[in-house]
């Protein structure tokens, strides 16, 4: 009888915690979408960290929008091919660099990319404000193919589509939950959001996206979304990961000051 109460009353082993394989380090920055600001105080932060958290094996991945919205899209992506020199950085493809290498091959993607930050995206490489103004859109199209030069559209074109770590799936957008991971479009890997965002059940990895605006870091268990809309927040988020435990970055700017915050993860409560 004691045998059999001890049986019930005994604790169930813990389940296993996702992780990154041992001896890595990620981290994993969310849309910067031309914040230089704040991309330069992260990789400042990301440096600092790595240094003092010890040896490892350190990765770092940019989970796609770069461009757009925010004023020095082509600072980030400067300051990115800088950053790769003397570190292993992985960018992911996101939805704005699609429309922005998009935009070069018809007039009416450009007018459509202009709507959704391209304006700022072009100004950031060299056009003024007055140059930009007087011109037509048919004029622009003509124009930007001269502005920004090929080997900037074909690093852009080279951005990666996902990229799995140990249990974890880095993407931008999300993924199709009916379907399995070889089989993903790339299409949803870009723009997909309700499909991902309200599915519930387990997936094959855990989803570690951006895309869609949270207030804070969103861990739902089966994924976790990181955007915490650096260009109308004036907060880029990074999430670190290592074995199974978490943390998370941010650097913030209020009021033109640029401050570095950091945690311990926890599950966010607040849906966007």
């Amino acid at each position: 009888m004691l045998k059999s109460l001890t049986k019930i009353f005994a604790s169930k082993p813990k389940a296993r915690m996702p992780a990154v394989p041992d001896g890595t380090r990620y981290y994993v920055i969310g849309d910067i979408h031309g914040r230089l600001d704040l991309f330069e105080a992260i990789i400042d932060a990301v440096e600092q960290d790595d240094a003092a958290a010890g040896p490892a094996e350190t990765h770092v991945i940019l989970l796609g929008d770069l461009v757009d919205r925010g004023p020095d899209s082509a600072g980030v992506l400067a300051r990115t091919r800088e950053w790769q020199k003397r570190r292993n950085v992985r960018v992911l493809a996101g939805n704005h660099e699609e429309m922005f290498l998009e935009s070069f091959e018809k007039e009416e993607i450009l007018r459509h990319f202009l709507k959704h930050g391209g304006r700022e995206t072009i100004l950031s490489f060299g056009l003024t404000r007055k140059q930009f103004n007087a011109m037509t859109l048919e004029e622009l199209f003509a124009l930007i193919p001269q502005l920004i030069p090929q080997s900037e559209r074909d690093y852009i074109a080279s951005f990666e589509d996902m990229i799995v770590a140990g249990d974890y799936l880095f993407v931008h957008a999300g993924i199709d939950p009916k379907v399995p991971l070889d089989e993903q479009r790339r299409s949803d890997m870009l723009w997909i959001r309700d499909r991902f965002l309200n599915h519930e059940g387990p997936l094959e990895k855990v989803v570690v996206h951006g895309h869609t605006i949270f207030d804070k870091v969103m861990d739902c268990g089966n994924r976790i979304g990181i955007d915490t809309g650096a260009f109308r927040s004036g907060v880029l988020t990074a999430l670190v990961l290592e074995g199974d435990n978490k943390r998370v970055i941010q650097t913030s700017d209020t009021d033109g000051r640029i401050a570095v915050s950091t945690a311990e993860h926890e599950p966010a409560l607040t849906r966007a």
